[in-house]
């Protein structure tokens, strides 16, 4: 979107935070002519903004519309957006929400901010100890999707437990992309003696891969790109698993697995446990 964004208006293209959590992503782009800011308030008018794939709270997006000239571009991940008007209409019907998630994650903050009044952000079994709320409540369930499933799965466990008459959405609004990714993840990390998971510290879905692999008995090691490839992790390692996050680029896995070979002869074999074919349709201005 950004890419096209900038095709099709010029540079500079400003973008609400970063467009998704890769810094070389971000990096590329800057390049390219976009520039990232933290608030709208350090856009100039007559600009051309981008929100961010992981979704703003309604305040955001009604300062947006209202400022002169603004060319606005909304690029909420279409099951984030889902993951809003899911809060809507819960709230609407007089639920308070629990959100399973991470308070500080931009997602969160933007799901929050549609029914700020009604939603309880909750993050681990502690969490849900520590609701200031009674049994009987009219409770519902979201979550940030880019959570590791089986720790949600835990979690939304507890809630029911506590909460006998808990409803929640009708499907999982774990990403497709983070599922699929862990899946695979737990098909393999019992076979590895190490795991290299691709992609930036900041991307809540990449560092739950780390977590997925080590729970499933594998060291695990982020790394951001081959540069950053300790030598030191692959001692005693005779099967290294190499997955990246979802918004990693390919060329840095390649990248990666072209460095190993270099220390000498490898086989690399590929285990596809899903296929996926989602499409998702592009903003108006940008198709």
């Amino acid at each position: 979107i950004v890419e096209r964004a900038l095709e099709r208006y010029g540079a500079p293209v400003y973008v609400r935070r970063q467009i998704v959590h890769n810094t070389h992503v971000v990096s590329r782009l800057a390049a390219l002519g976009a520039i990232f800011v933290e608030e709208l308030s350090e856009v100039p008018d007559g600009a051309t903004v981008v929100l961010a794939a992981h979704g703003v709270a309604p305040d955001v997006r009604a300062e947006a519309s209202a400022r002169d000239g603004f060319t606005v571009i909304d690029a909420t991940c279409p099951l984030v957006a889902k993951v809003h008007h899911e809060a809507r209409r819960y709230a609407a019907r007089g639920y308070e929400i629990v959100l399973v998630g991470h308070g500080e994650h931009e997602e969160v903050v933007g799901t929050v901010g549609e029914a700020p009044e009604r939603t309880h952000v909750v993050g681990d079994l502690a969490g849900v100890d520590a609701l200031d709320l009674p049994g009987s409540a009219q409770v519902a369930y979201l979550t940030q999707t880019t959570l590791a499933t089986d720790e949600t799965a835990e979690i939304v466990g507890a809630l029911r437990h506590r909460f006998p008459d808990l409803v929640g959405p009708s499907a999982d609004d774990i990403c497709y992309a983070t599922q699929n990714r862990q899946d695979a993840l737990r098909a393999i990390a019992k076979e590895c003696e190490l795991v290299l998971v691709v992609g930036s510290e900041n991307s809540s879905n990449t560092a739950r891969l780390v977590e997925v692999a080590r729970r499933g008995g594998a060291r695990a090691e982020l790394v951001e790109d081959a540069r950053r490839l300790q030598l030191t992790w692959l001692d005693g390692a005779g099967t290294v698993g190499i997955t990246a996050g979802a918004s990693a680029p390919d060329a840095f896995v390649t990248e990666i697995l072209r460095v190993l070979s270099g220390l000498g002869p490898i086989e690399v074999l590929e285990r596809r446990t899903a296929t996926e074919n989602v499409r998702f349709a592009l903003p108006l201005q940008v198709r």
